[in-house]
């Protein structure tokens, strides 16, 4: 089962995001995040945050716990943004542009181990059961 979490306009561009992007593609969710936890680059930190959101989304979505399914980072984009263009003044009366750029984070993240449909079987069974005794 897919959980997806997505981070839009992140202040900082999309190459400086890609470096530590690429150091945390298709690892496990505990090790990224041991990575992402002891990375220097403001990135990492953006990166930390939003894989801690996309685990939850993932046990929201499921109901189960992700310490029993292994989780591990199935997909992560990284695209730009809309840049901002500011004017610096230089010398001479002239002025520079200023690119401030941003970056969207995509992360998907999925389980190894099968989700059984034996939770569900049951929760189903006693639901029925239920009925049952109303009924009577």
């Amino acid at each position: 089962m897919e959980a997806v979490a997505k981070l839009k306009n992140c202040p900082m561009s999309a190459r400086k995001m890609r470096m530590v992007a690429h150091t945390i593609r298709n690892k496990d969710v505990d090790k990224a995040l041991d990575i992402l936890k002891y990375t220097q680059k403001e990135g990492g930190i953006w990166l930390e945050k939003l894989l801690l959101s996309a685990i939850n989304n993932w046990e929201q979505k499921s109901k189960e716990v992700p310490d029993d399914y292994e989780l591990y980072i199935k997909t992560l984009l990284v695209d730009e943004g809309q840049t901002l263009k500011r004017f610096r003044p230089v010398p001479y009366g002239r002025a520079h542009r200023i690119r401030k750029r941003t970056n969207h984070v995509t992360i998907v993240v999925d389980n190894k181990i099968a989700i059984s449909a034996d939770n569900q079987d049951l929760e189903d069974a006693d639901y029925e059961g239920d009925d049952e005794n109303i009924e009577e």
